[in-house]
């Protein structure tokens, strides 16, 4: 049954018809629901009213629907709408490989000329090996492979379509023995016209004499599919089906037709792929994957290239790359038919260590899908930026544009970079260009990660749902739904290789934390188990997570949805932020990067207006010191630290030395803030699953008072001097972070909105005199500081000209600080008379390495003021480094059982 452009199946409005394809017509679809395009096959008419041959369709397609695979065009699921069945698949754009190898071919063109390049040949062969291997191991055959099967994207990401669909549409009888089901390869044919199915050029010899087939038919397809590439010519040719069908059962490829320049061991690997008997032949795809890795040097795995930092990370690494040829080389050998009977050797465990500069955010790092890259942030030369580490270079190059950024993914195809910076999710192409802003955002973003359809997954900030975009840029669309407070936040996305399913950690209650399988194409999320961190997919089937800081992985079952198996450790002691961002990275291609806590000292330093270092206060810390709070007679400093992962408020006294602990609970405490006579502090903590706001003595004495419950996650920001108001941001799923302030001297301390605006409002803090706030709002599309009446809004004066963040103010209220986008600390004088107030310009006193620089996701300023005019500034110790990143290569988790 034919569809007409503009109709609907079902959710689906169809755009266009794609062409003929051997199970019938193909369209491409616009998924309303889910906002994307996919490709609608329509079953044929005479198929659809087959009641048993329809059952066992369906049974297939939800067998092939379980391949995850970047490199396998993963099925969404089968419609029925108005008589009309269909299978509906994810769109591949692009030529198929057919089309491309025309390209390359002309008549009367030399062996030489007729194929396609070596180069090009050699990824997309890897690409459709690791495809066949995948689905061998799920026990599925494709039965039909061929060129016009296999779709390269414009990227070079390729993409095998209509895995096993084939068996689904055999027309023999579900009665019928399994093994013999025959491939379709016309409408014909799947009405009962003709003996043999399947594209006679790619055919078996047992499965041209139609007896039973495996995996091993598959990989003869793939050796002439290989031989047509190289050679521009099929490997069995005729002038009807009959003549290439003789030709399959008897002659031999014209071997005279490969190209001079082909490796030996790519002409050893065709000829056991096109061995006739059966048994002869290869007998599994990753022997066959063995045997060409060492041609595939526009794909060289990570252990034949990277080198490390450090001398003492050198010999082992050197002592991996031999290991690496000794097995290349013992794969040349031309006996390859051993190949299926002993596997060769696995390779050693090896660990190196990479030092990187300076950096004030050590667990922001990412290893890229091919293992051949790492990015992470540093502030090796000033300023707070990606750095790229080509794992074949021993020195690492900072990014330019990317000041300021934060959290970095890389895309699927290694060629890009997503990351956060500014209040915007952006993407760098790693071969130059300035960075393209994707999207604008509010908050604290968590992380971000690349499917290989070209969809971005994130969240907009501390306290929401996840949402997609495309990587080209576009309007944000939710992907999950909060259930507050059962769950009162979604975090860290890691895709999984379908591109569909993906990893992300919910935040609340004991009983729902933790980790949890989504899926883009709806349904209810399955939490997988409690974790002290996000988790990573690492293929073939292993999730990586973090548990009371040791880095442990188990494997995933997808079919059921479930985490099976005993936990594998892989490494102690790394680090974990505030929010369940773990410190490590996985990459597809096998290598997992970890970092151990600690080890990025950070000293307080007073500065004078002329950023003169003038003291310091307390010793150098490595235990994530965060927003320092003067007291109001100035002689303690409040502030949140993380020991041992567990982030609490602690007090150092100034004029005694040493630190105290203020809150022993075991969740989350953070933004501490002085009561103004400096009796209480008032803070932050998520001990109930959300960040609420508590109430404890300075002297330690008695217990935490909670004094506002919400769903919302909330953080306290400033106490006014009469003591009455005390302002915090709260997180709406709407606006963003909004201002709200509590009246402390009501029993029950009724809050009433300061600011609440489509945009972000963030980072108050209150005049000395009570009568004004200030504070930072991306209300113009960037951060700017402002200020208003407190607590009643009663007009808005605009203090910045060229961005802003975390005002404060000085003593006499005559002035007000805030750090410009490059952490330059700004002064602007202001005048106040009665409801007018009236700002100077800008003044810039000194260039600052505080800690997050100049960014906009900071909870509190990371600098204090004092009533002398020092300022008191949380920075980075100038030569501390963190601790190294450590690359695991050639990691078992069998081998570790």
């Amino acid at each position: 049954m034919a569809l007409i452009p503009g109709s609907r199946l079902g959710v689906y409005q169809i755009t266009a018809l794609l062409g003929e394809g051997g199970m019938g017509q193909v369209y491409r679809a616009r998924d309303t629901k889910l906002d994307r395009d996919v490709a609608i096959k329509v079953l044929p008419e005479a198929f659809a009213h087959d009641a048993e041959r329809l059952a066992r369709f369906t049974r297939e397609a939800q067998t092939l629907a379980a391949l995850n695979h970047p490199n396998i065009a993963h099925i969404h699921g089968l419609e029925e709408s108005g008589g009309v069945r269909a299978l509906v698949m994810e769109l591949v754009e692009g030529d198929d490989l057919s089309k491309r190898i025309a390209r390359f071919h002309a008549p009367g063109a030399s062996a030489r000329q007729a194929g396609m390049p070596l180069d090009e040949v050699l990824p997309i062969a890897r690409q459709i090996a690791e495809a066949l291997e995948a689905a061998h191991e799920q026990g599925i055959i494709h039965r039909d492979l061929k060129p016009a099967n296999i779709k390269v994207r414009a990227d070079g990401t390729v993409k095998v379509l209509d895995f096993g669909l084939a068996k689904a549409l055999d027309v023999h009888p579900a009665s019928a023995t399994t093994d013999n089901s025959p491939t379709i390869t016309s409408p014909a044919q799947m009405t009962g016209v003709g003996v043999i199915l399947g594209t006679a050029a790619y055919m078996a010899p047992e499965q041209a004499k139609g007896r039973p087939v495996d995996r091993r038919a598959d990989i003869w397809a793939f050796g002439a599919v290989l031989f047509e590439m190289l050679t521009g010519q099929r490997a069995f040719r005729g002038e009807d089906v009959s003549d290439t069908l003789a030709n399959v059962l008897k002659t031999d490829p014209a071997w005279e037709r490969l190209p001079a320049d082909v490796p030996a061991r790519i002409r050893q690997v065709l000829r056991s792929c096109l061995q006739r008997d059966a048994k002869q032949r290869l007998g599994d795809m990753q022997s066959v994957r063995l045997a060409l890795e060492g041609a595939f040097e526009t794909a060289a795995s990570p252990a034949t290239t990277t080198t490390t930092a450090s001398s003492r990370g050198r010999l082992p690494w050197m002592a991996a790359l031999a290991v690496a040829a000794m097995l290349i080389s013992a794969l040349a050998v031309p006996a390859l038919r051993h190949l299926r009977e002993a596997l060769p050797p696995v390779p050693p465990e090896m660990r190196v260590e990479i030092t990187t500069p300076a950096t004030d955010l050590p667990l922001q790092f990412a290893l890229s899908p091919d293992g051949r890259a790492l990015v992470f942030v540093a502030s090796g030369d000033g300023a707070s930026r990606l750095w790229l580490r080509p794992l074949n270079q021993t020195e690492a190059r900072p990014l330019a544009g990317t000041e300021g950024a934060a959290v970095p993914f890389w895309s699927p195809d290694s060629r890009s970079i997503g990351f956060f910076a500014a209040g915007n999710l952006l993407r760098l192409d790693v071969a130059g260009g300035a960075p393209q802003v994707l999207a604008t955002l509010t908050g604290l973003t968590s992380s971000g990660s690349w499917s290989a359809d070209g969809t971005i997954l994130f969240s907009r900030q501390a306290a929401d749902r996840l949402w997609r975009v495309a990587a080209t840029g576009g309007e944000p669309v939710a992907v999950t739904s909060l259930d507050p407070p059962r769950q009162v936040s979604h975090r860290a996305p890691h895709f999984l290789p379908d591109g569909r399913q993906f990893l992300f950690y919910a935040q609340g209650p004991p009983e729902t934390m933790g980790i949890y399988l989504g899926s883009l194409d709806g349904g209810t999320p399955t939490r997988l188990m409690a974790s002290d961190s996000a988790g990573a997919f690492l293929p073939p089937d292993q999730v990586v997570f973090l548990r009371q800081g040791t880095l442990v992985a188990r494997r995933l079952d997808l079919a059921r949805g479930a985490l099976t198996g005993d936990p594998v450790t892989l490494a102690d002691r790394v680090g974990v932020d505030e929010f369940a961002r773990g410190g490590f990275a996985v990459s597809g291609a096998g290598p997992v990067a970890y970092r151990a806590a600690g080890g990025a000292s950070r000293q307080l330093t007073w500065f004078d207006r002329t950023g003169k270092a003038v003291g310091v206060a307390g010793e150098p810390d490595a235990n994530d010191l965060r927003y320092p709070e003067l007291s109001p007679d100035g002689r303690r400093v409040a502030m949140r630290r993380t020991v041992q992962g567990n982030a609490d408020i602690w007090l150092l006294d100034l004029l005694r030395g040493g630190m105290t602990r203020l809150t022993f609970d075991t969740a989350l405490d953070l933004n501490p803030v002085w009561s103004p006579d400096g009796s209480r502090i008032a803070f932050s903590s998520n001990r109930t699953g959300v960040l609420d706001l508590y109430l404890k003595p300075s002297n330690g004495s008695g217990a935490e008072a909670r004094l506002v419950e919400s769903p919302n996650t909330k953080q306290s920001q400033d106490w006014s001097a009469d003591g009455r108001w005390l302002v915090y941001y709260e997180v709406n799923l709407t606006t963003g972070r909004d201002l709200w302030a509590l009246d402390m001297t009501s029993p029950d301390h009724t809050p009433r909105v300061v600011a609440n605006t489509p945009a972000e409002e963030v980072l108050a803090q209150f005049s000395p005199d009570g009568r004004w706030v200030a504070y930072q709002t991306n209300e113009s599309g960037r951060f700017e500081v402002v200020v208003q009446p407190s607590p009643d809004a009663g007009g808005k004066w605009q203090v910045s000209t060229a961005g802003g963040v975390a005002p404060r103010w000085r003593a006499d209220g005559k002035e007000l600080y805030f750090l410009a986008p490059d952490a330059t600390l700004m002064a602007v004088p202001v005048t106040a008379a009665g409801t007018s107030f009236e700002a100077g310009t800008p003044v810039a006193l000194f260039p600052t390495r505080i800690v997050d620089g100049g960014t906009v996701t900071q909870n509190r300023p990371q600098y204090a003021v004092a009533r002398d005019g020092r300022f008191l500034i949380n920075q980075p110790v100038a030569d501390a480094t963190a601790a190294p990143i450590t690359l695991i290569l050639n990691w078992n988790p069998e081998a570790k059982k």
